[in-house]
This record gives C-alpha cells, sequence and structure tokens, in this order.
C-alpha cells in the first residue's frame, strides 16, 4: 500500500476516534436529539451540491427505500444512542465498544448473508465478546452500564446497516445513498430535537465540538472514506476499525483527562484481538 493511503488511513482513524470525545463534549449543552441533527444535517449541507448534480440525481428514486432504512439504522439511531451513552461513559469506552461493530456484523452476516464463519473467525468472536463483558460488568454504576448498552445497540445499528449494504445496496452509489441518508437521517431528528430543546445556550467549545463533528468527523471523513476505498479497496480500508479505538483512547486521555484503567485495558486487548481474528478472510465491510 502506498504510502499516501496509509496516511489517509490513518488521518480517517485519528479523525473518527475523535468524534466520541467531541460527542462526550458537546452532548451536555445541546442534549442528545438535538446534537444529532444538526450534525446529520450539517454534514449533509457537505454532500448536497454533489447529490444534486445530474449524474447522482438519477439514483434518488430508486435508492429512496435505502436511504430511510439507512437514514434511521446507519444514522439517526446510532448516532442518538451514542450521545445518550456519553453522558453515562466515557469517550474512551465509547471509542472501544464501538469496535464491537466489526464483530457484530459478522454475528449478522453469518445468520442474514449465510456467511461462512471459520474455526480462528469463532475464536475471534469469543475474545470479543469476553472483551465486552468486561468493559459491561456488574463493578460499574448503573449510569455507565446503561451507557454501555446503548452504546452497544448504536453498534448493532451499525453493523446492521453493513450487513443492509452488503445484501441490497453492493453494487450501488454508495456515496448518493449515505449522503441522503445523512439529510433524511437529520430529518428525522428534528421532532424529536424540537420537543427537547436545551434550556441553556450552549457554549462555545460545544458549538465547536457540533462543527468538528458534523463537518469534519461526518461530512469531510466520509469523503476520506469513500477515496481509500477507490484507491485500496474496502476490505482494506474496513481495518480503520482497528485503530479508531486507538485514538479515541488516546483523546480521551490527552484532552479530557480520562483514566486508563485495567478494566478498559483489558476489555480493549481483548476486543481488538477478537476484531483481527474474527475479520480473517471475512468481506463485509463496516461503514460509519
Amino acid at each position: 500500500m502506498e504510502l499516501k493511503n496509509w496516511i489517509l488511513l490513518i488521518v480517517l482513524a485519528a479523525i473518527w476516534g475523535s468524534a466520541f470525545m467531541f460527542i462526550k463534549i458537546s452532548t451536555e449543552d445541546f442534549g442528545p436529539n438535538l446534537l444529532v441533527a444538526l450534525r446529520l444535517l450539517l454534514a449533509g449541507i457537505i454532500f448536497t451540491p454533489f447529490l444534486l448534480q445530474k449524474k447522482n440525481r438519477i439514483y434518488f428514486k430508486s435508492y429512496l427505500p435505502g436511504i430511510l432504512i439507512l437514514a434511521i439504522f446507519n444514522n439517526a439511531l446510532p448516532f442518538t444512542m451514542f450521545s445518550y451513552a456519553s453522558l453515562g461513559a466515557t469517550s474512551n469506552m465509547l471509542a472501544i465498544l464501538n469496535g464491537a461493530t466489526a464483530l457484530i456484523t459478522m454475528v449478522i452476516a453469518f445468520f442474514w448473508l449465510k456467511e461462512a464463519i471459520s474455526f480462528k473467525q469463532f475464536l475471534g468472536l469469543i475474545l470479543g465478546f469476553i472483551g465486552i463483558i468486561i468493559l459491561v460488568n456488574p463493578l460499574n454504576s448503573s449510569a455507565t452500564i446503561m451507557a454501555s448498552f446503548a452504546a452497544l445497540i448504536g453498534a448493532s445499528c451499525y453493523a446492521f446497516g453493513a450487513n443492509y449494504i452488503q445484501k441490497h445496496h453492493l453494487d450501488s452509489n454508495k456515496f448518493v445513498l449515505v449522503g441522503w441518508a445523512m439529510l433524511f437521517g437529520g430529518l428525522l431528528m428534528i421532532p424529536l430535537a424540537i420537543t427537547n430543546l436545551p434550556d441553556h445556550l450552549p457554549s462555545t467549545k460545544s458549538i465547536l465540538s457540533l462543527l468538528w463533528l458534523s463537518i469534519i468527523a461526518t461530512g469531510m471523513a466520509y469523503l476520506v472514506f469513500v477515496k481509500l476505498i477507490e484507491n485500496i479497496g474496502a476490505v482494506r480500508t474496513s481495518t480503520v476499525t482497528y485503530l479508531i479505538p486507538v485514538f479515541g483512547i488516546l483523546w480521551g486521555y490527552i484532552f479530557l483527562n480520562e483514566l486508563i484503567t485495567w478494566i478498559i485495558l483489558g476489555g480493549f486487548v481483548f476486543i481488538m484481538i477478537g476484531i483481527y481474528l474474527a475479520n480473517s478472510n471475512f468481506q463485509t465491510t463496516v461503514e460509519k
């Protein structure tokens, strides 16, 4: 793989890894529903000039059912779950639990897409889920346990979205599909956002966090993601899954002074080894 593609892959992981830190910062002021609505709408605006081009408009009608499904399960619902989870868990825990997406994707693919699972992949699943149990354990506070389950629901939504694309839109223009899904996801969140407005003006830090989340971590990052798929293929690009939790832990430690406990390290190690083994010769990719 060329150096420029390695750089793009690391930059993408660093950006997506930072998302959990900025979710935690901005959710406190905006609230989960308003944050997600604004995040998706602002990100969708970045795609709008491309989506309205004649060569891309022709896909809209035929893609509409898929757009609505992904708007809910790949955008609105998982974004909301991770925002709610940020109220009770550290950003590094969220980043690690997001890594479970790769494991859950494989389980869904086994039952839905009839993907075969080797012994090494099965061992990876077992180790990965041991890591999840380490993170979501009875010794945590009830708030942390609930937050962890919310994050796992979000990861499960991403996993469903990846399998849905694999089954129904393998040859579709994914740039158009996901771009419209962002806009529709934001529109679907508006009623919830209006009924749950914050009782104070967000701080400058929260506003800047929202702008980073929407413009950089959601909008621009996906452009990098598509570019990488074009350059090195979907399977190699999916290795970004391994790097996101690393950067999530790093940014939380540097900027939020989050402790890296033995429980977090243990869960991280088991989940990362699990992802590595479970993705051996596995072709379904995870799109954020």
